[in-house]
């Protein structure tokens, strides 16, 4: 097969820890050719989505006494060729968010891929449906007391309410400008006027759950199906157990709860084309459904001695191969 991921710079991954590479090395492995390419390199020419593509080489990365260790330089770059995308078997988006108005533009590019001959992971117009703070409201026995607004009054009563919440911007990624707020806070009109942008922008307000200090934890779904997690602890420093601000990482299991949750947002994410997934879950309440480039591949691998990365592109394979005998 022939891969493409469209990824940022990949001179600015971590392959320790991005998934991006995690998958990107597994399919090497796997005997499938690599390809990469930036959201700012597609393009549509006479009605098909194109793009600069550049075929990589990966030095795959090794264990070594619990710790990922990767060679220096750990990739080659063929040199530069533009491309229709459907000459790739399969095209990943991964370009971190936030999900401004670039990377939006980015899928709508790629809704100019057949997907009869080309499979896009994940669905370009399940992106962009699923914001991935506000797609979890749909699921309302699995999420705790939320409420989405720019309005000061409104999030007032409701942090009066419920005494202790948390405020999310609702496009930024690894925990970045969540903040805790709480009844009785002095700084409570400056928060929500500079995190609504002065009541331009809603945001999120979720009540504040007492387990999030035991752990947040990321399950990766794999075609709704749960495939491994981790559990992500806080640094002691910061309320957030984001691994991006400083939390740390423990194995961990998924409970019969966690799985309901799973079932619960299975046919949804399948409708939706939403294929390789990451959800958030804190005591037994779904946070977050991370759908543009989830993350926690790498962890969970070191921990449990998995290759989760295998699993995906097997099943890409697998789909693959049913398309044709159709």
């Amino acid at each position: 097969m022939k891969l493409a991921f469209i990824i940022d710079p990949i001179h600015q991954l971590d392959p320790c820890h991005d998934t991006s590479v995690a998958l990107m090395e597994a399919a090497q492995i796997l005997g499938h050719e690599i390809w990469i390419t930036q959201s700012n390199w597609l393009s549509v020419v006479e009605g098909k989505a194109w793009a600069i593509l550049q075929q990589v080489e990966l030095d795959p990365i090794q264990l070594v006494d619990g710790r990922w260790i990767a060679a220096n330089p750990w990739y080659q770059l063929s040199q530069r060729s533009f491309l229709s995308l459907e000459s790739m078997d399969a095209v990943f988006m991964r370009t971190d968010p936030p999900v401004n108005d670039a990377y939006l533009y980015a899928t709508y590019i790629l809704d100019y891929i057949d997907q009869n001959k080309t499979l896009v992971i994940n669905s370009p117009s399940g992106i962009r449906a699923a914001n991935e703070k506000m797609y979890a409201l749909q699921f309302t026995n699995a999420i705790p007391e939320t409420i989405v607004s720019a309005d000061k009054q409104l999030i007032r009563q409701f942090v009066e309410a419920k005494g202790a919440t948390v405020l999310k911007p609702l496009g930024n990624k690894a925990g970045e400008g969540i903040l805790f707020l709480q009844s009785g806070d002095r700084n409570f009109n400056s928060i929500v006027e500079l995190s609504t942008y002065q009541g331009r922008l809603p945001v999120m307000v979720q009540t504040y759950l007492p387990e999030a200090k035991e752990g947040d934890k990321r399950i990766i779904l794999l075609n709704s199906e749960p495939i491994g997690a981790l559990n992500r602890l806080s640094s002691g420093s910061d309320f957030r157990n984001n691994m991006a601000t400083g939390g740390t990482v423990a194995q961990t299991e998924i409970t019969p709860r966690e799985y309901e949750i799973c079932t619960q947002l299975a046919e949804k994410l399948r409708q939706d084309g939403l294929i390789f997934v990451g959800i958030d879950v804190i005591g037994g309440y779904l946070t977050e459904v991370n759908v543009t480039s989830p993350t926690g591949v790498r962890e969970i691998d070191r921990l449990d001695g998995t290759r989760l990365g295998n699993q995906v592109i097997q099943w890409v394979e697998q789909n693959l191969t049913n398309k044709k005998l159709k």
